[in-house]
């Protein structure tokens, strides 16, 4: 045995989840009940994973407040898409909606009721009846905290069927063989400071998003794309990360996200002049069109010297809904407006920007949660890999997704590959498979690099330089020389991250160490947003870039494939053929 053997512990699993959350707790309880062994490791709580934060709702045709189809779903998450979305995909989702939110509710998630009992569904942006003719209620909600209590609901499920947690661990490397299957991650527990190597038959990446890689944004601390950074350093690419959501209505100055439920209850936005500026910019669908769209015209409001106050914002007004509404469907959106915003909404609007909130991008997989990468032009499956959830490009949101898709999207992925794994496990009950010494070291020299270094830059200011260059150069609208020179500032940022070092060398609960590890991820994603949007030359869902204002379907209906080792850039086309019905041609995206 090597003497890298011999100095990291091992622990072997027949599938290793990294990340707890929705998405990774949906695929573990369907793991642990088929009785596989399985650990999943987490950087924080189960329940304080940022699935917690979501407020609006899950989308499913279900049909309680009026006619819908899952047709119509797809039709509208495609439009959402900007035609970006995978058809096969999106078929698969929209159509597992409605049986994935009934398992929730038999699991004991608490849905709010109508009178008859069935559960409450309010409107939300994009969505739509008849293939974009009405506003249809489709999001299934807990009042304004539908992550919180399906996590809740999920992580209870997961202690009933004993799946193994690793709370407060941080995934570091992935482990390949020679013939490119993963078989495991290197971990680092904080509460030690020790690394272990946890072999897998199957890793599953279910990390969460990227957001803090900006300087505003809705995103939790933890949203540092781990995942992505892990894939990005094995050689396998991140999908469309030039696609960015800004989410319309976080609170001015706070970043704090205040959910479209607000909307979809009836709430409204604002110029200073007291007008419903919607309505000029989408007359059929006003304050429920979809994000990109609503984000667009609030900063062209703002821009044109309408905004409100020290024209910086404008307002979103739930006022006439009544306070037993808002404290029927809006607690949590009350109590956030008056901590952060010091205004009851009960009184006074809410003072709103649009704020970082979601990436559509990620590791490219399929909807049974493979992860795709691609070799002389052709497609290939990662052996051993899956990635579901916000850091997966599966990719149902294409250029921009639709609220309340993300938190169907967890749950229809998470399930699925959970499904897959236990169908492909017969396959795979060997034993495990040796590993390699090299990716091991690498892993190691990683972090001893980082541990050694006694002089350098700190942690946290390179972390701001990243935060404010991403929020200066790729904004709500992009011109093509901002972002080349964002992508210039942020590649030269590389040497920067390689040079961080912090005073403390502890090993117990070293916050700095495990923010040191976190910057090596952030600036993997921050290179794939700037590079992938300054070669992008169209405007497609949120990726408005004004020196080429038009969608271009015929050279850019394409994903973007970025792959860090050789900061190269490849393309592959878009799935149009869903599973069982006909293609939804692309056509002009008005509302």
């Amino acid at each position: 045995m090597t003497a890298v053997k011999k100095s990291l512990p091992r622990r072997q699993y027949d599938v290793v989840v990294v990340g707890a959350g929705g998405a990774g707790l949906r695929c573990a309880l369907q793991l642990s009940q088929a009785g596989l062994s399985v650990a999943v490791l987490s950087k924080v709580f189960p329940t304080r994973s940022h699935t917690v934060a979501a407020q609006g709702g899950i989308s499913a045709s279900i049909g309680n407040m009026s006619e819908d189809h899952w047709q119509w779903h797809m039709y509208d998450t495609i439009k959402g898409s900007d035609w970006l979305g995978d058809q096969d995909a999106i078929e698969f989702m929209v159509r597992e909606a409605p049986s994935v939110v009934y398992e929730l509710e038999h699991f004991g998630m608490p849905f709010d009721r109508n009178p008859d009992g069935t559960i409450y569904q309010r409107p939300f942006g994009g969505h739509t009846s008849h293939f974009g003719e009405t506003p249809v209620q489709r999001a299934c909600a807990a009042a304004d905290r539908t992550g919180h209590a399906m996590l809740h609901t999920l992580y209870q499920r997961n202690v009933a069927a004993h799946t193994q947690f690793f709370v407060e661990w941080m995934a570091l490397d992935l482990l390949r063989n020679n013939a490119g299957d993963i078989l495991g991650v290197t971990a680092l527990e904080m509460e030690t400071g020790e690394i272990y190597v946890l072999e897998a038959k199957h890793t599953v990446l279910a990390t969460g998003g990227s957001g803090r890689i900006w300087a505003s944004t809705t995103n939790a601390f933890i949203n540092t794309g781990d995942g992505l950074g892990m894939a990005a350093r094995a050689g396998i690419p991140l999908q469309d990360l030039e696609f960015w959501q800004f989410h319309p209505t976080g609170v001015a100055g706070a970043g704090v996200l205040i959910t479209e439920g607000v909307r979809g209850e009836g709430g409204f936005l604002l110029n200073k002049d007291g007008e419903r500026f919607m309505e000029r910019y989408a007359p059929h669908l006003k304050d429920l069109a979809p994000r990109d769209f609503v984000s667009r015209s609030m900063d062209q409001e703002i821009k044109e010297g309408r905004g409100c106050g020290d024209g910086s914002y404008v307002l979103l007004k739930l006022d006439h809904l009544g306070a037993e509404t808002i404290m029927k469907r809006l607690p949590a959106i009350r109590e956030l407006a008056i901590k952060f915003a010091n205004v009851d909404p009960i009184k006074d609007p809410i003072p709103v920007v649009p704020t970082i909130h979601y990436q559509m991008g990620g590791i490219p997989a399929n909807y049974h949660g493979q992860v795709l990468t691609r070799v002389n032009g052709e497609e290939q499956i990662v052996k051993g890999l899956y990635a579901i959830g916000e850091c997966a490009a599966t990719s149902v949101h294409g250029a921009n997704r639709l609220g309340t898709n993300s938190l169907l999207d967890i749950v229809v992925f998470g399930r699925s590959a959970g499904n897959f794994i236990v169908n492909q496990h017969p396959e795979r009950q060997h034993e495990h498979e040796p590993l390699p010494d090299t990716d091991i070291e690498a892993s190691l020299d990683r972090v001893n690099r980082l541990e050694a270094r006694t002089s350098g830059e700190r942690t946290q200011d390179v972390i701001h330089k990243m935060q404010v260059a991403m929020q200066g150069h790729c904004g709500v609208f992009r011109t093509l020389d901002v972002l080349k020179e964002g992508e210039k500032v942020i590649a030269d940022m590389v040497s920067e991250v390689d040079s961080v070092y912090y005073a403390d060398k502890s090993k117990v609960f070293n916050t700095a160490r495990i923010e040191a590890l976190e910057l090596t991820n952030m600036i993997e994603v921050a290179r794939a947003t700037t590079r992938s949007a300054a070669n992008r030359l169209e405007s497609r869902g949120a990726h408005a870039l004004d020196d080429y204002p038009e969608r271009d379907d015929e050279n850019w209906l394409r994903h973007t494939l970025w792959f860090s080792p050789d900061d190269r850039l490849d393309y592959a086309p878009v799935r149009m053929k869903p599973l069982t019905v006909d293609t939804i041609a692309p056509k002009p995206r008005t509302f």
